[in-house]
């Protein structure tokens, strides 16, 4: 049987994320029919929560039915938190465009290769040219915070402002597109009401819906939303040859429809939980051939999240871009301050005083010591009418490797640790940084209640799973991001990260995702 008349599309891609975006767009500038499958909800500036108090706008908890673009899951040893929507993390995350240090490239699963610095390089600049890449103009109070905190370490001429993905324009001011010649959408200068994370109202944050998903679609890509893939088979011959059937059903709706597509070539972009939990679960099923190693080298890029809330009113810390710093503490680490817009207050709900012990028990006696010790200071802060005005949330990263692994668990997936260290939330030097900044604002110091209680740290930046390698023994895809075992399959997003970069990866997951496209030749 001749089954590619049954093909409906080349590429069919599951996600729509910086991995899914590239590839939508490349592969249409190809000459490519493609379609991109999407669970969450195609949003506009005025779909967005003023607030993160708006649950239902802005968590995505279906069992609720909250529909929103921020997704939070928490494991055995980590807690993570994503994106979901068209455009995927792009609109929740900070707009953060760092490039990592030379270790990421020479470390990892995929030493030896390539030369990834090299191969690299001009994949950057790209991707800087897409995302709108520019340096943040102007300093706040969160920023003026941090110099403070860079200046005790002696870093004062290593802090700077963030590269970041932001149209600083006039404010209130609509103009034609400024970066594709007006090829894009209209455009408004940014307003620096620190609300990147909760969806810009403004038109101001550069997230794909903005420039890859946007140019797509004007160039043929079709994209559906609110539609969960949930089965992918091959087509044919078993090694995918002839292409894959695609199952996908309603995201959003109580009665789900079911409905199946074929396309000659499959993307997974679904990020790493989507992805990986997709393909663990075809490996038992549909795809057996997939490599042993799929869900392997999870990593975290051992980070910390610490609030730091004060009661002084002269200071404004949600005031700003999401993301306006950086420095490094040492060779290892980097520190950012983070802003969520004003009156965005649930993260209060969720807060303890920063403690570290041995054990839960002697963790729970610090806390409410803590509380005993300054009750009015902390009824101030658990009352306080406007906490992302008063506070800083500190993001710290580190180098330092260490892997944990995915499987498919009873209801859902589970890890456990690989290689290296247990992740832990309890950092010396990120409690060092927090007590230190909270000094330099006359604040306290909290984190959230589930690292404080278990230990289990909270990262946004969940990599790895389908790592880059020679064979399948040891990885899941080979350097041109192909699926072993299977032809005319892709994973393009962030789980194909297969080293630690230690700041934002949302600019190399872009960059790794135009080099993929780079490689695949224009359609006949």
């Amino acid at each position: 049987m001749d089954t590619t008349a049954l093909l409906e599309y080349d590429y069919i891609i599951v996600g729509s994320g910086f991995g899914g975006a590239v590839s939508a767009l490349r592969l249409t500038e190809k000459g490519y029919k493609v379609l991109v499958i999407e669970k969450g909800k195609n949003l506009e500036a005025k779909d967005f929560p003023k607030t993160n108090w708006n649950l239902r706008k802005w968590l995505w908890l279906p069992s609720m039915r909250f529909y929103g673009i921020f997704k939070m899951t928490l494991f055995r040893h980590v807690g993570i938190l994503s994106g979901v929507g068209v455009g995927g993390g792009s609109l929740v995350y900070a707009n953060t465009l760092p490039r990592p240090e030379k270790a990421f490239f020479e470390t990892g699963n995929w030493v030896n290769v390539a030369d990834w610095e090299k191969e690299l390089a001009p994949h950057y600049e790209t991707a800087e040219k897409m995302l709108g890449a520019t340096t943040n103009p102007k300093f706040f109070d969160s920023d003026d915070a941090l110099f403070e905190l860079a200046k005790q370490y002696g870093k004062d001429k290593e802090f700077e402002a963030s590269k970041v993905s932001v149209f600083f324009g006039e404010q209130e001011v609509v103009v034609p597109d400024p970066y594709f010649d007006g090829e894009g959408p209209e455009r408004e200068g940014c307003s620096f009401c620190g609300g990147c994370m909760t969806g810009c109202k403004h038109n101001a944050k550069n997230s794909l819906d903005k420039n890859y998903l946007y140019l797509a679609q004007k160039k043929g890509a079709e994209i559906i939303a609110e539609q969960l893939v949930y089965d992918v088979k091959p087509l044919g011959n078993s090694d995918g040859e002839d292409g894959y059937e695609i199952s996908y059903k309603d995201a959003t709706r109580t009665f789900k429809t079911k409905k199946k597509v074929k396309g000659k070539n499959v993307i997974f972009s679904g990020g790493v939980l989507g992805t990986i939990r997709l393909l663990l679960d075809m490996k038992k099923t549909n795809l057996p051939n997939l490599s042993p190693s799929l869900g392997d080298h999870i990593r975290t890029n051992n980070e910390s999240l610490v609030m730091v809330s004060s009661p002084n009113k002269e200071k404004d810390y949600s005031k700003g871009i999401a993301i306006g710093s950086i420095f490094p503490p040492d060779k290892d680490t980097h520190i950012e301050p983070v802003r969520y817009t004003s009156k965005s207050g649930i993260w209060k709900l969720m807060g303890v005083p920063l403690v570290h012990g041995k054990n839960v028990f002697v963790r729970i006696a610090k806390i409410i010591i803590q509380y005993l010790r300054y009750p009015w200071m902390w009824l101030r802060i658990y009352f306080s009418t406007d906490f992302a005005s008063n506070s800083v949330i500190l993001l710290f990263m580190q180098h330092l490797d260490s892997t944990l692994k995915l499987r498919t668990g009873w209801f859902n997936l589970r890890t456990s640790v690989s290689t290296g260290k247990t992740p832990t939330a309890f950092i010396p030097l990120a409690k060092e940084l927090a007590h230190k900044t909270a000094a330099i604002t006359n604040g306290k110091a909290m984190v959230l209640t589930t690292e404080a209680l278990t230990g289990i740290p909270t990262t946004a930046h969940i990599l790895g799973g389908a790592v880059i390698g020679t064979d399948p023994k040891n990885a899941v895809i080979d350097e041109k991001h192909r699926v072993f075992g299977y032809k005319n399959m892709y994973v393009v997003d962030g789980a194909a990260i297969s080293a630690n970069p230690g700041v934002n990866p949302s600019l190399t997951i872009t960059a790794m995702s135009e080099r993929a496209m780079s490689l695949i030749p224009a359609k006949e």
